[in-house]
């Protein structure tokens, strides 16, 4: 057996590097569950859920009486509501079984990255530079787990990659068509992810800087062509005028670059080196950076798209992902070419592999941690147990130590008509409760509610006793080992304990009880 693997790695590396990314990729598939963030669920899966479903849950469309575009590309949504409607055709209608099948399918997706990265960096450096780039690819290790999140950053990427092969590929490099492909790859990711057209930008730059004209030509026709029959066709039949979602895009981010977080400009030059992991990290950075004039293909759009997050106020380490694995390539490749004419690493060949061993072992230790781990499990798993309670039509959601609350996942739920309320700082349990007896419509009245966190736990359920006796308690679920320690590192990961009540308007408290407001 280890005979074969090592005549495998030697032979034919880049199938051992696939066989060993889908591993760890349908680990995560099986096991890490939930989604990571914000973005990768509410944006993506709750709304093409909800327009299977007949509903519009982010009130996106003019159907559900939205007045104006909210800002976001439909095309990755769109995709999924494909997905979602031929799932529900075939008779999957399990929540949980659905995300199996989309997350099995960006594994699949994501594996373009590693295979064209190898085939780069195998054209440029050869065979072993290759194997270690790919490998680092492949099984980076935050990357099984980011491979199966509907993370726009992460899902531009295989376009991406595959249009800069295209360029490089002496099959293909030198043929007009060839440009009009690489446009129709780039058109694609920005499709997905708008701010990839700064990458884009960077292989025009590079067309226009080596004179190829013709080349340019067809690039930006086809670029345009696929750009205009997604954002132009789509925004046409939806809002009557093409680009709407694009410019709003644009004018929303450009008024609230510093309403998020916001870090200095030297910010991401830290992701890249920790994300990689030291000291590969540094070795990448640097062999990325002296590579600027040998493989400008490579480079100027990596820089160009980085140069820009660095600059922009808005900064979140998930935003420059898509240069990551471009770092990965050309700073294996500037890397191993320093290596090579350097003579104090010709003269310290043990260290340098001490390097590398120290760096593989630090790899593994989190990989098959992050490869399983089931993320948001408390709000995710809290829904699927509301999901088996028939009776559910309305939920509170107390955070009362908060400004805002956290929203709870509905797709898990499997219906979408569940009335949420938050329980918040500004709006008060009391405030909530004049709310309730006031609306005469039962169906509107929340009758589960479920607290999020430990926080002063006592008194906000003491509270919420006295205004709604008639209650009991449900169930109490957990976050996950690794949610729990991400809470622990930085307190803005809310991975909360989860409490559940039941509760109805009966033996509701009179008017005449004093309660704190």
């Amino acid at each position: 057996m280890k005979e074969s693997i090592k005549q495998l790695w030697d032979k034919h590396p880049l199938s051992l590097i696939v066989i060993v990314g889908l591993f760890f990729r349908a680990l995560a598939v099986i096991f890490s569950k939930g989604y990571g963030m914000f973005d990768d669920h509410f944006l993506v899966i709750e709304a093409s859920q909800s327009w299977v479903d007949g509903y519009d849950y982010n009130n996106w469309l003019p159907s559900s009486g939205a007045q104006s575009p909210d800002g976001h590309s439909l095309f990755y949504s769109g995709i999924h509501f494909l997905i979602f409607k031929y799932l529900k055709w075939r008779g999957l209608m399990d929540p949980q079984g659905k995300m199996y099948v989309i997350r099995a399918l960006h594994a699949i997706w994501s594996m373009l990255v590693v295979i064209y990265g190898y085939k780069i960096t195998e054209f440029y450096a050869g065979k072993k530079v290759a194997r270690q780039a790919g490998m680092i690819l492949s099984i980076l290790w935050c990357v099984p787990m980011l491979a199966v999140r509907n993370l726009v950053e992460v899902v531009c990427v295989p376009p991406l990659m595959i249009a800069t092969w295209m360029l490089i590929n002496p099959a293909t490099k030198d043929k007009l068509k060839t440009y009009a492909w690489v446009g129709i790859w780039s058109a694609i990711a920005f499709n997905i992810r708008f701010q990839s057209l700064f990458f884009i930008g960077g292989f025009g730059l590079v067309f226009l800087f080596q004179k190829q004209w013709k080349q340019f030509l067809v690039f930006a026709i086809s670029f345009s062509l696929g750009v205009f029959s997604v954002q132009g066709l789509v925004d046409m039949w939806i809002w009557h005028k093409p680009f709407a979602e694009l410019m709003e895009y644009v004018r929303y981010n450009s008024a609230n670059a510093t309403t998020y977080t916001n870090g200095p400009w030297f910010q991401y030059f830290e992701v890249l080196a920790g994300v990689i992991l030291p000291p590969v990290g540094l070795f990448c950075i640097f062999g990325f950076a002296r590579s600027w004039k040998k493989y400008p293909i490579l480079f100027w759009p990596s820089l160009f798209f980085f140069a820009f997050h660095s600059s922009f106020p808005n900064k979140q380490e998930r935003f420059i992902y898509p240069v990551i694995p471009f770092v990965i390539v050309l700073g294996c490749i500037g890397w191993s070419e320093f290596v090579a004419t350097s003579k104090y690493w010709q003269n310290h060949k043990k260290l340098l592999v001490g390097c590398w061993t120290f760096f593989w072992i630090l790899n593994c230790i989190p990989l098959p941690v992050l490869s399983t781990t089931y993320s948001k499990k408390s709000r995710v798993d809290a829904m699927t147990y509301l999901s088996t309670r028939n009776d559910l039509h309305g939920l509170m959601v107390e955070e009362s130590y908060r400004d805002d609350f956290t929203m709870p996942p509905l797709f898990y739920v499997g219906h979408w008509d569940v009335h949420v309320v938050g329980i918040t700082k500004k709006h008060t349990m009391y405030r909530a409760y004049e709310e309730y007896k006031g609306d005469p419509r039962d169906k509107i009245h929340p009758n589960y509610i479920i607290f999020f966190g430990k926080e002063n736990f006592d008194k906000r359920l003491a509270d919420f006793q006295k205004m709604f006796p008639d209650n009991h308690y449900v169930a109490t679920i957990t976050p996950s080992l690794v949610d729990a320690i991400a809470t622990f590192l930085n307190p803005i990961n809310k991975n909360q304990t989860t409490y559940i009540y039941q509760f109805s308007e009966r033996n509701m408290v009179a008017d005449s009880v004093m309660l704190s407001h």
